[in-house]
């Protein structure tokens, strides 16, 4: 998690400069201390309010050495949804207790202050009920295991359930480990799916969870339109019942690092990006539509399935292609556990 710490005295100078020396690789921290107590490795500031404002959004968690009202008010201009929040944790100015303040389960908060107050050797205050009880979180479990929620409302109404004491039913289409006990009934009108079906719904209210197990290949002519290339992706992954939520990267020749249209469905889907090298492609293994024009425009007989399968993986749609743009997805073993943690 890209982490802020943030403090405003000399002992809170202190206690983010343990976080920061204690925390291993899952904390990617950055200081910022308040001018008057600073040090070379964090960053002085002189209003906070106007820092808040400036790196809300840049950051996974945001930790305070502060008072909860301090925090509060200056986070509450910019809270927007549990969904896109970053985790807002306080920690008292001696040190005593590491306060799980906002985005508790989707944001990680409440595993982040678990994780911090660990290092501090304080203790964590969680309040979120299902955390508080020790039951089943749907919206922390999904988070953990990387699944994209489909209807925050119904994950709300199901750990609502839970924390009173009642059962809902589970159904999978992935491996799954460590099954919490006495919580799982599949008569209920009420369960999770977790899956890539979408219109699966084996219960008469079904909370779908999204397995993100789903790269696609792409290709396209120089300087297509970016609503073309949407277009096109979108249309090939519905015709093939592949929700837009299952995929975890776009995979493409190098030559494409530039191609406005494939760069901009990138950032609006939030899907990152890997390029790779017409010799890397070349070296992967299995059976591909080859194209003598591909291999005289770029290199290689075929970039979309060929990318697709770069990093391993079964190929499940072969090349798809229409107006200079093709298409093809490959999927991965994918295993939820109900013990992982988000950190």
């Amino acid at each position: 998690m890209k982490t802020a710490l943030i403090s405003l005295t000399e002992n809170g100078r202190k206690i983010t400069r343990k976080i920061a020396d204690r925390s291993g690789g899952g904390l990617e921290v950055k200081r910022y201390a308040f001018e008057k107590h600073c040090d070379d490795s964090a960053v002085a500031f002189i209003g906070l309010k106007s820092l808040v404002s400036e790196i809300f959004t840049e950051f996974d968690a945001l930790v305070f050495v502060a008072s909860c009202g301090i925090a509060v008010r200056c986070c509450a201009p910019f809270i927007s949804s549990k969904t896109t929040d970053p985790a807002v944790i306080v920690i008292d100015e001696q040190g005593k207790f590491t306060i799980s303040l906002l985005s508790g389960h989707l944001g990680g908060a409440n595993a982040l202050a678990e994780y911090i107050a660990d290092q501090l050797g304080n203790t964590p205050v969680i309040t979120t009920a299902t955390d508080v009880g020790e039951r089943f979180s749907p919206d922390s479990f999904a988070k953990a295991n990387g699944l994209h929620i489909c209807n925050m409302k119904l994950a709300k109404e199901a750990a609502a359930r839970i924390v009173d004491g009642g059962k809902i039913g589970f159904i999978s289409d992935v491996e799954c480990i460590n099954s919490p006990k006495n919580i799982f009934g599949n008569d209920s009108d009420m369960g999770i799916y977790v899956g890539r079906r979408l219109n699966y719904m084996p219960f008469e209210k079904t909370l779908c969870l999204v397995v993100r197990n789903v790269v696609i290949g792409v290709g396209c002519r120089k300087n297509v339109l970016a609503e073309e290339f949407e277009k096109f992706v979108l249309s090939c992954l519905d015709n093939n019942s592949i929700p837009l939520e299952a995929v975890f990267e776009i995979h493409t020749i190098d030559l494409k690092k530039s191609e406005a249209a494939i760069l901009s469905f990138s950032e609006k889907y939030g899907i990152p990006i890997k390029f790779y090298s017409r010799d890397r492609l070349e070296k992967v293994d299995g059976e591909f539509s080859s194209s003598d024009f591909v291999r005289k425009t770029v290199g290689v007989d075929n970039v979309c399935e060929r990318s697709a399968k770069a990093d391993g993986g079964r190929i499940i749609v072969k090349k798809q292609a229409g107006n200079g743009m093709t298409f093809a997805a490959a999927e991965f073993d994918f295993k939820v556990d109900f013990e992982r943690k988000i950190l």
